[in-house]
């Protein structure tokens, strides 16, 4: 079988985006817009998942990570600025753990280091029994409520039902296992490379002691705190959510230049 299915577009230095549970590379399209005019953006689909669907998914993170680097092997890409959102964001710290010296920046968005994720809206092992009985269709619109403060009636909310519908069963379960079997804190003191860590104040998935976690034990972070936003802030607030990264990027670049 060949490599991941993506989205790809613009020219520069590569920029790779991982989604999360029950996501795909669609919901990247206004991020891959914006920032195509200046960066190689690549936008994976996690096997599973989006147009991934037809591939089984991986029941743990490294497995997910090294999907990823295989994919980006077989397009040359050796190295790149890295973002992951929620899961994808443990799939990026995993990356970053296997190939630091592959990963010039890294953007954790909306994610932690325990994928067990305490003080989650509900535990893994209820998102597990409900999906085996109510199937993932189900499962995507009552959990991907959450990720917006205006539930369902949130103007990106249909944009993730679609998306996370696309999700093959298999592969909606193994992630749950994945997650619950990943613990990424003994890691953290080793991603030296500059690091933006993006939270929404109203993330219900990933709560603060999770975000302060990476915040305190990261040797060269940032932390960037989205008011009035919950775990899908890139389609809450994407205005603000680009802003951020373009500072964090363009401030790095700039200390990089000054040395």
């Amino acid at each position: 079988m060949t490599g991941l299915p993506y989205l790809r577009a613009g020219s520069g230095p590569s920029f790779v985006l991982v989604h999360g549970y029950l996501g795909g590379a669609e919901q990247w399209r206004r991020e891959i817009e914006r920032f195509s005019d200046r960066y190689d953006v690549i936008a994976p689909n996690l096997p599973g998942y989006g147009a991934a669907t037809d591939r089984p998914g991986c029941d743990t993170i490294q497995g997910m990570a090294e999907a990823v680097l295989a994919l980006l092997d077989d397009l040359g890409v050796r190295d790149f600025v890295l973002l992951g959102h929620s899961m994808g964001g443990m799939v990026a710290q995993e990356m970053a753990r296997m190939r630091p010296g592959a990963v010039r920046r890294l953007i954790l968005y909306g994610t932690g280091p325990l994928g067990l994720m305490p003080n989650r809206f509900e535990p893994l092992a209820t998102s597990r029994a409900r999906l085996l009985s109510d199937g993932v269709e189900a499962t995507i619109a009552r959990i991907g409520a959450t990720w917006f403060r205006k539930g369902a009636e949130a103007e990106g909310f249909s944009t993730v039902a679609r998306i996370g519908a696309r999700a093959n069963r298999q592969a909606a379960e193994a992630a749950l296992d994945a997650m619950a079997g990943w613990d990424g804190r003994g890691a953290l003191k080793r991603l030296t490379m500059p690091t933006l860590v993006i939270w929404g104040d109203s993330d219900r998935s990933y709560r603060w002691p999770q975000v302060e976690t990476l915040w305190t034990n990261l040797p060269d972070v940032r932390l960037s705190v989205i008011p009035g936003a919950a775990h899908a802030a890139h389609l809450e607030k994407p205005a603000l959510f680009h802003s951020l990264i373009e500072d964090f990027l363009s401030e790095v670049e700039d200390m990089a230049l000054a040395l």
